[in-house]
């Protein structure tokens, strides 16, 4: 498999695995264990890295699509090479640094990591345009 396919795998499997952190959280909560497997009737307020672990699940969900599509298209079109592996892989690193500053509060640099992904996804986009 390529490195862009590779980098595809890693960041379904970092989508899957972000809630855990929240669900980890959840544990320690008023309701515990049995409040999750149960059917979540009452609510109790949640710590606030717990409520940005769901914003940031959240946001890697509306990331991956795109990124998915574009490394799916240029692998399937004969364009994955050194810069789409480059891309791939800074989209990536973004993404697991997007998701450890987002859940634990650090705006500005939330931002950057999201805007690096972004810059993974261009590189991609522009070897498929080319």
């Amino acid at each position: 498999m390529t490195v862009d396919l590779w980098m595809l795998v890693w960041s379904a499997v970092l989508c899957v695995a972000i809630p855990y952190v929240g669900i980890a959280g959840l544990a320690r909560m008023p309701g515990g264990m049995a409040w999750g497997v149960g059917n979540r009737d009452d609510s109790f307020a949640v710590p606030d890295w717990i409520l940005r672990t769901r914003r940031a699940h959240t946001n890697m969900v509306e990331n991956l699509a795109p990124f998915a599509c574009l490394v799916l298209v240029a692998h399937v079109a004969g364009k994955a090479d050194g810069t789409t592996a480059l891309g791939s892989q800074i989209f990536f690193v973004a993404r697991v640094a997007h998701a450890g500053v987002y859940i634990a509060g650090i705006p500005v640099l939330r931002t950057a990591m999201f805007a690096l992904g972004g810059l993974g996804e261009i590189l991609i986009l522009l070897r498929i345009l080319a």
